[in-house]
C-alpha cells in the first residue's frame, strides 16, 4: 500500500485551506435544489440532482495521454455536493485501458484527512481511500500519473467514487474515451448482498471472509465502521476482517449504493488493543468571540478520525488527519480546553490546548 500526503508543512496547508470552503462534521440537512456540472474540453462533468443529505460527485479532467507523449497526468475530483456535510470513508477507483499504467496519485489538499492508495500488479487500477469530513461545496482532487510506454493507448478511463452515506449514486461514475472525450454520465446498478461465507472470527481480525451478491463492482466492505482489506468483483468480495468486538453488520459499499448482509459477523475472543491515545500539542488560534464561528487548526499526534471538542462541546465542524485537525468553534464562554476524542481516548489537557472566548 502506498500513502502519499501533501507536503510543505502547516504553512503550505493553511495556504491551500484558505482557498477552500471550511471543513465539516455532519450537521442537520436542509432541502435545496442544485444542478451542477457541464462538459467542457477534456473535462467530464457530472450533473447532480437535488439531494437532501450527504452526496459525493466524481469528475475527471486534465492532460490525457496523446501519443507519442509517454508520461502525463489527469485529475480526479470528488465533491461534497449534497445539503449536509459529507462524512465517512470515500472509496475512489481509477481503471485504465490497455496501453496505460499508473505509478500512483498525489493528493494536494489540506491535511485534515487520511489518504491511502494501492496499485494493481499490472498498473492499470488504482484504489484509494479518503477519510475526512467535508462541507457542501467542498471538493478534493488527486493527480493521477500515467504512462503509455511508447504505445498508442486506446479505450476508456473509468473513475468511480463510493461512500456509505451517499444519498445519490447517479453521479458516482465518470468515463473518458481517449481520442474522443468525456462520455455520457454513467451509473452503476444498486448492489445486493446474498450471503457471507464465514460468520465468525477472532476479535483481533485477520479472518478471511467471502461476501457474495450482485453489482458489487468497485465496492469495498465495512465491518461496522471499519474497512476490510480486499476487493470486489461483480459477484464476490474477498476480504480479511479488521479487528472488532461483538455482533457486527457487514456492508458492501459501491458506486451504486450500499447493501448490508442479513447475517452479521460475530467477533469472538479478545478485541484488538485500542489505538494510541491522541495528543494535542498546539492551536493556531487561541481566542475567538463568544458567538463561535472561528476556524482553528489543532496540531498533535494520533488524531486521525477524531472529533474536536471545546470544553467538551463538539465543534460546529471538524475534520482530522493523523497530525492535524481543522475545526470551527461553537459558542462558549471563558477559557476552555480544546481536546480531540478518538477510539484511543481523549487527549489530555494542557496549556497548549487552551482557548479563550472573548465577549
Amino acid at each position: 500500500m502506498i500513502i502519499r500526503l501533501v507536503r510543505g508543512g502547516l504553512a503550505a496547508a493553511l495556504a491551500v485551506a484558505a482557498l477552500a470552503a471550511g471543513t465539516a462534521v455532519s450537521t442537520a440537512a436542509t432541502t435545496s435544489a442544485t444542478t451542477a456540472g457541464t462538459a467542457s474540453g477534456a473535462a467530464k462533468a457530472v450533473a447532480t440532482a437535488a439531494v437532501t443529505g450527504q452526496n459525493v460527485a466524481v469528475t475527471q479532467a486534465g492532460n490525457y495521454p496523446i501519443f507519442p507523449t509517454d508520461y502525463t497526468n489527469f485529475s480526479v475530483t470528488w465533491k461534497s455536493s449534497g445539503t449536509a456535510d459529507l462524512t465517512g470513508v470515500t472509496h475512489l477507483t481509477v481503471e485504465l485501458p490497455p496501453g496505460l499504467t499508473t505509478s500512483g496519485a498525489m493528493i494536494t489538499s489540506f491535511q485534515d484527512y487520511t489518504f491511502t492508495q494501492a496499485i494493481s500488479p499490472d498498473g492499470r487500477r488504482l484504489d484509494a481511500f479518503f477519510t475526512g469530513n467535508r462541507a457542501p461545496g467542498r471538493s478534493e482532487f488527486m493527480k493521477v500519473f500515467v504512462a503509455s510506454h511508447g504505445t498508442r493507448p486506446a479505450g476508456t478511463i473509468k473513475v468511480t467514487a463510493a461512500n456509505r452515506n451517499d444519498a445519490d449514486p447517479s453521479d458516482n461514475v465518470s468515463t473518458y474515451l481517449l481520442g474522443s472525450g468525456p462520455q455520457a454520465p454513467a451509473t452503476q446498478a444498486a448492489p445486493a448482498v446474498t450471503g457471507i461465507g464465514t460468520t465468525s472470527g477472532a476479535g483481533t481480525g485477520g479472518t478471511a471472509v467471502t461476501v457474495t451478491g450482485t453489482n458489487l463492482d468497485n465496492g469495498f466492505v465495512l465491518f461496522g465502521d471499519s474497512v476490510a482489506v480486499g476487493g470486489c468483483t461483480a459477484t464476490t468480495c474477498t476480504v480479511t476482517t479488521p479487528g472488532g468486538a461483538g455482533s457486527t453488520p457487514v456492508t458492501v459499499v459501491t458506486p451504486g449504493g450500499s447493501a448490508t448482509s442479513s447475517t452479521p459477523f460475530d467477533y469472538t475472543g479478545a478485541a484488538p488493543p485500542a489505538p494510541p491515545a491522541p495528543a494535542v500539542t498546539g492551536l493556531t488560534t487561541s481566542t475567538g468571540p463568544a458567538a463561535g464561528g472561528t476556524q482553528i487548526y489543532v496540531q498533535g499526534g494520533n488524531l486521525a478520525n477524531g472529533a474536536v471538542l471545546f470544553g467538551g462541546v463538539p465543534a460546529t465542524r471538524y475534520s482530522c488527519g493523523a497530525s492535524l485537525c481543522s475545526a470551527t468553534a461553537p459558542a462558549g464562554t471563558g477559557v476552555v480546553d480544546v481536546t480531540v476524542a478518538t477510539a484511543g481516548g481523549t487527549s489530555a489537557t494542557s496549556t497548549a490546548d487552551r482557548y479563550t472566548y472573548t465577549s
